[in-house]
């Protein structure tokens, strides 16, 4: 295992739609898990360390003290709330930037794991936003691309 560079923005990797998964790189889910923790965060795609598949990790309750990791390989969001949430929102590709962002409360994320077995889980709250997000890294969106026009333009400057 390997901690990974993180790519910052505005590469544009991060604006790239990743490729589906055929085939598990368990090296990388390993680096992916350990690049998370280490710097820290709850959530990585695999653009963030420059690999454009469609993998992300996440670990929403680790900070809590209660680890909760899940590798989501080939994800896709199967069902949504129509009631949505708006909760500040911080990415490791702009470090020290965060904005509010409005996401379904609820969410179906339909993915496979490491061992390529299928899965359909329920997430709500704070897991369903980082859910959330880390699919948009795997459509080449990052939270600038959820904001309004003049928001974004100014937390870009601010950024820049």
């Amino acid at each position: 295992m390997a901690e990974q560079e993180i790519v910052l923005w505005p590469d544009l990797r991060l604006t790239e739609v990743c490729v589906p998964v055929e085939e598990v790189d368990l090296t990388l889910l390993a680096d992916m898990f350990e690049t998370m923790y280490a710097a820290p965060g709850r959530g990585l795609a695999a653009p963030q360390i420059g690999v454009m598949r469609r993998v992300f990790v996440m670990d929403p309750t680790w900070k809590d003290g209660v680890a909760t990791p899940y590798v989501c390989i080939n994800p896709e969001i199967t069902a949504r709330s129509d009631a949505q949430v708006t909760g500040a929102e911080a990415c490791l590709s702009i470090p020290g930037v965060e904005a509010e962002i409005a996401r379904a409360e609820t969410i179906t994320l339909r993915y496979q794991d490491a061992q390529m077995r299928m899965h359909e889980n329920n997430f709500s709250g704070f897991a369903a936003a980082c859910a959330q997000h880390e699919l948009d890294h795997l459509d080449g969106k990052v939270i600038f691309d959820r904001l309004s026009t003049d928001e974004s333009k100014r937390l870009q400057a601010a950024y820049a």
